[in-house]
């Protein structure tokens, strides 16, 4: 495995995180930095949460959040339990472009997304019902700021055997941002060459992995993106433009 060059984000300005959510910094970073992108009023997401939960195919209870990229490293919100746990119908693939956190109109990134067909291995949170619609409205300000995600109630299985159902972000197809099928080549420049307001797109395919490896979790082909970035970018450290 090629080793991972320095694209930490010690030197970003803005950083995720559950006070800067809270406060509306992120809201309005993203207002400052593209006026032209929709960012969904915090009324539409209380409506939303509270749609969601109305709809639980499991009757009530504890609310379980399957993570599948950032979510694993930087989940921000309360729980009481995490799992390994699989969803099938969807896999994790690199189809949303970034221009803002991640990336820029200039060099646009890469960020994953659920997509159709296959299957997923992450980590699913439980959160306490008593807290549920809290923390889950925290997390649509988070991952449905500009409406690229459609939040769905998918079945999981943990690794201990467990069944339930939990809520995932699928990707919004229909969202202006949608990459469809990226060539793997293009995948490979596009996140060696974004930087964002929140730090290399890089970084955050590094970390998603180093996470994934962590909780021994295999997915080969993100294994390979992240040798192939960390080759280019290693490349370019030896001989800068």
């Amino acid at each position: 495995m090629a080793a991972d060059p320095p694209t930490d984000d010690k030197n970003c300005l803005h950083k995720l995180t559950r006070e800067s959510v809270l406060s509306g910094e992120m809201r309005r970073l993203l207002e400052q930095l593209d006026p032209s992108v929709r960012v969904v009023p915090d009324a539409e997401h209380c409506a939303s949460v509270a749609a969601i939960l109305a709809s639980r195919p499991d009757g009530g209870g504890d609310v379980w959040l399957f993570a599948y990229g950032s979510l694993i490293w930087n989940p921000m919100i309360h729980f009481v339990d995490k799992r390994i746990a699989t969803i099938h119908g969807y896999h994790r693939r690199f189809c949303l472009w970034t221009h803002l956190g991640r990336g820029s109109a200039e060099a646009p990134g890469l960020i994953l997304g659920l997509d159709r067909g296959g299957a997923c291995r992450g980590l699913a949170y439980r959160v306490a019902a008593a807290q549920a619609q809290d923390e889950l409205e925290l997390l649509w300000r988070r991952e449905m700021v500009t409406g690229s995600y459609c939040p769905r109630w998918v079945r999981m299985v943990t690794r201990e055997g467990g069944r339930g159902w939990a809520i995932a972000f699928i990707i919004n197809r229909r969202h202006p941002r949608y990459a469809g099928l990226v060539p793997e080549d293009r995948i490979v420049q596009s996140i060696a060459r974004a930087r964002g307001a929140l730090g290399p797109c890089a970084t955050y395919l590094f970390d998603t992995a180093d996470h994934l490896r962590q909780l021994g979790i295999r997915d080969e082909r993100l294994f390979r993106l992240r040798d192939r970035v960390a080759q280019v970018l290693e490349r370019q450290k030896k001989s800068p433009e």
